[in-house]
């Protein structure tokens, strides 16, 4: 188990352990896969690479002399920064990041800081900011409420997030029964019924031994990687993992090595320089080895090579922890994320982590895989101890979407919502690729990034879809390398053909306007169904 288990010694009793050779690498190897896996990045125009360079360049120079103003008093500076009595302190801002809020972020904040009128539904009223000072310094609300507005920026990637149906109408029911708090932990008055059903619900959705929940997502990684590694433990990390996977590895107190995004060249030599060296200086063989991956990349549209992954820990006996939060219920035939996907057994993989606040349209995240790891971790973790329980109408939510997935309540929406979102994820990136812009990741993802690169262009792109009525979410640094800024567009199976076609058109529109079609490889207009109806094929439940 993870727990428990120390890493085998490379030397034990002076027999040594064999080290597979490199030519055996499991590094793309296509055998494993039981379907194609189409994942591109293609390489941003010279031109384009050119002018980001020279627009940040006379950004920053415009942003030192600004800077300079400040400190001499002959401009006010009304962002947040070290006093004078406190610059020998550790300091509680990076420098740089503190410079590109003050000179970038401060100008377009109002493209990310909407307040939204309604749930998370796929047309959505909104309510616009705009500057009230001539360096957009402040923002004030206008009061004027924008309907009708195409939803391409949340979650709901199966349209669970709602206000009327099955789920809104057991939230509802629940609520009358428990009410909306617990006001305790798990371990003391706020153990419901409900809570122990989701989570028996949750292992089978699975297909696991057991599985405990958390009431958010963050903390859910962030809180229990230190609970399953420690000192003497290594932590190999994708180089694009999410925050709190970063900081739950930090927390640990582990040592930390990072490999290349998806590379498993790069993540087979840390596991041999592991194995071959051992931990600095003593050389002693490590605790545990851990490698953090997740199913779908939320920057990059990209999903995780699992079954590579998969070989190579089982040949180096690491144990593996695969985070599910943008995957789960958006991947795979029967939605149960990345391991149905590409038809593996989920007991490859030795934590599985996911989160209720995308497909499921609830909150709070979950921990699954072997009963030992499970009942560990409710003793050990500091979010299943301290953390106040789940709210009972947000548990019902989980429970009643998750049986629609399953197909337990007796229809087959669920189902139909998995194949719907699967041909909308395909037909939404297609068409953006015979449009000309440049799109990031596998074409299964319902996450779609689309470069912009520029920083001008960062703001423009959001307030020029938002006058058109399509309310997308824009990417810049620190989220995204700096010369890499993007759109990112959400897909949901709620989406129809109609409001797909009128965002496409729209986008399209906005991009000859601002001159985004990068792309040096077009795609050809398909004259074929505009929906592949072979995405995913029927199968029994």
């Amino acid at each position: 188990m993870l727990i428990k288990n120390e890493y085998k010694l490379i030397k034990k009793n002076k027999v040594f352990y064999t080290i597979p050779v490199a030519n055996e690498s499991a590094s793309h190897d296509g055998s494993l896969y039981s379907r194609p896996f189409d994942e591109s990045f293609e390489e941003t125009p010279m031109l384009v690479a050119v002018l980001t360079y020279m627009g940040y360049g006379i950004l920053t120079i415009f942003g030192y002399l600004r800077d300079f103003l400040r400190h001499w008093k002959i401009e006010r500076c009304h962002i947040a920064r070290e006093r004078e009595e406190q610059k020998d302190f550790v300091p509680l801002y990076q420098d740089f990041e503190n410079f590109y809020t003050r000179n970038l972020y401060m100008r377009i904040r109002d493209s990310w800081n909407r307040p939204i009128c309604s749930f998370a539904q796929i047309s959505t009223p909104l309510s616009p900011l705009v500057s009230s000072l001539s360096l957009s310094l402040s923002f004030r609300y206008t009061g004027r409420v924008v309907t009708d507005v195409i939803n391409l920026g949340s979650y709901n990637y199966l349209g669970f997030a709602e206000n009327v149906g099955p789920c809104a109408d057991a939230a509802a029911d629940i609520t009358v029964k428990y009410g909306v708090g617990v006001a305790s932990t798990r371990q003391e008055m706020g153990n419901l019924d409900r809570h122990e059903e989701m989570e028996k619900l949750v292992a089978r959705f699975l297909g696991v031994e057991s599985a405990m929940a958390f009431g958010m997502g963050f903390a859910t990684n962030s809180m229990n990687i230190p609970a399953l590694t420690g000192k003497g433990c290594l932590i190999l990390s994708d180089e694009l993992n999410h925050a709190s996977l970063v900081l739950g590895a930090r927390l640990s107190g582990s040592t930390i090595r990072v490999f290349k995004h998806n590379n498993m060249q790069s993540l087979e030599k840390l596991l041999r320089d592991a194995i071959v060296h051992g931990q600095p200086r003593t050389h002693r063989p490590w605790k545990k080895i851990l490698i953090l991956v997740e199913g779908i990349y939320s920057m990059e549209g990209s999903i995780v090579r699992l079954p590579e992954v998969i070989a190579l820990k089982k040949r180096y006996g690491a144990y593996l922890y695969l985070d599910e939060a943008h995957s789960i219920g958006a991947l795979g035939p029967r939605g149960r994320g990345v391991v149905d996907h590409f038809g593996l057994d989920p007991c490859d993989v030795d934590v599985m982590m996911g989160t209720f606040t995308k497909s499921f349209g609830a909150a709070g995240g979950y921990i699954a895989g072997k009963e030992e790891l499970i009942k560990f971790l409710r003793s050990q973790s500091h979010s299943a101890v301290y953390a106040t329980s789940m709210s009972p109408p947000v548990v019902e939510q989980i429970i009643t979407s998750m049986k629609c997935i399953m197909g337990e309540d007796g229809t087959t929406i669920g189902l139909e919502r998995v194949q719907q979102l699967a041909e909308n994820t395909v037909y939404f990136r297609r068409r953006l690729r015979e449009m000309g812009f440049i799109i990031y990741g596998n074409n299964d993802s319902p996450v779609v990034p689309m470069m912009l690169y520029m920083p001008a262009k960062i703001g423009a792109f959001g307030r020029e879809m938002l006058k058109r009525n399509i309310g997308v979410v824009v990417v810049g640094f620190p989220a995204t390398p700096i010369i890499e800024s993007r759109a990112r567009f959400c897909i949901s199976a709620a989406h129809t053909k109609h409001m797909l076609d009128r965002a496409l058109s729209v986008i399209s529109e906005v991009g000859d306007l601002l001159q985004l079609k990068y792309s040096r490889h077009r795609m050809q207009r398909s004259v074929g169904q505009p929906f592949d109806d072979n995405v995913y094929e029927d199968i029994d439940d």
